[in-house]
Formats: C-alpha cells, sequence, structure tokens
C-alpha cells in the first residue's frame, strides 16, 4: 500500500510540475503506471492509483488551463481519459497472461498510440476550429492549431514517457520479483543442462 501511495502522489506532482516546463508537456508516467498495474498486480486497490494521481492533479491542472488557456474542463474529456487509462490497464492485464519483454514494450506502444488517436479525435469531433472532413482529423493529429505546439510533438513525448516509466516500472518490479525467489524476465536461463 505505500508504494501506491507514493507512486499516486509522485505521478500527480509530476503532472502538475510539468505544466511549467512545456517541452516536457505530455511526458507523464500515469499511462506506465496504468499499463503497469495491469501487468504486474493482480489486487484492484493497485489498480486505482494511476486514476487516483489523474483526479487529483486534474484538480490543479483544470484550474490552470482555465486560467492560461482559457480552457473549460468537460466530464466528456475527462472520462475520455478515463477510459484510455482503463483501456492500458486492460491492455495490460492481457500482457500480463504471457508477459515478456516484447509484450511489455507491445503494450506500451499500443498504450500511447491508443491514447494519441483517441483524445485527438474526441478533439476533433468537439473543437469548432477543425474542420470535419478528413483533412480536418489529419490536422487534429499531426499539427494541431497553428498557436500551439503540433500534435505530434505531444505524441513524442508520450512515447517517450511511456515507453520511459514502463521499463522502470518494469525492472523495478522485476528486480523485486527476482529478490523474492519468484520467476522474473531478469533471471538468466541456464544454458545446457
Amino acid at each position: 500500500m505505500p508504494l501506491a501511495i507514493l507512486a499516486l502522489v509522485l505521478a500527480a506532482a509530476w503532472r502538475v510540475f510539468i505544466l511549467y516546463v512545456p517541452a516536457l508537456s505530455n511526458f507523464s508516467p500515469v499511462m506506465a503506471l496504468a499499463f503497469c498495474a495491469g501487468a504486474y498486480f493482480r489486487r484492484g486497490w493497485l489498480w486505482a492509483a494511476p486514476f487516483a494521481a489523474v483526479l487529483v492533479s486534474d484538480l490543479y491542472i483544470d484550474r490552470y488551463y482555465a486560467a492560461v488557456y482559457h480552457y473549460s474542463w468537460s466530464a466528456q474529456g475527462a472520462l475520455v481519459r478515463m477510459l484510455c487509462f482503463a483501456a492500458a490497464l486492460g491492455i495490460g492485464v492481457a500482457v500480463s497472461r504471457r508477459r515478456n519483454w516484447l509484450n511489455l514494450l507491445g503494450g506500451a506502444l499500443a498504450g500511447s498510440v491508443l491514447f494519441y488517436l483517441v483524445t485527438n479525435t474526441v478533439s476533433w469531433i468537439g473543437d469548432a476550429g477543425y474542420a470535419h472532413d478528413a483533412s480536418g482529423w489529419w490536422q487534429a493529429v499531426t499539427v494541431g492549431h497553428p498557436q500551439y505546439y503540433p500534435t505530434l510533438f505531444f505524441f513524442r513525448n508520450t512515447l517517450l514517457s511511456d515507453l520511459l516509466f514502463t521499463a522502470g516500472f518494469s525492472l523495478a518490479v522485476e528486480y523485486a520479483l527476482l529478490r523474492r525467489g519468484e520467476a522474473s524476465l531478469l533471471r538468466l536461463k541456464q544454458v545446457g543442462g
């Protein structure tokens, strides 16, 4: 339990911190937390940590976006984000059945791409600034609005952070499993017999 609380606090604090470092926008551990929770933990309360981190940090982030960007919070946007994290948790559960380094990499990539496509498609649907045709959707998923960073910039940060944090979380858990004498991906297989 203390580890889950620490992860929640650090993830929420990180999300707030990066508001003030635009180059790190969307560089967050939350998707990796959701994915790794599904891949490694069977207890439901550990699955709640990523969602709690998002809810707690959104209280501040939504106020910040309203003040700086005149963006208003919407239940639809919050629900879409939560569904993306829930999907990452589900991908993690699927990976847990045949956990290996390649599946962990594929699951992290899948979570990143899913979040990117879903959130930018929802933005395209709900934003009157985009043409509601194929070219408007393409704009939404590549360059976004001209006054902001391109959406591909955010995807790059999401992808990098998901891969790095997934690697970090996975290595930490696999090392803990190895230390306890349990099956671990870090255990070297003996050659020969």
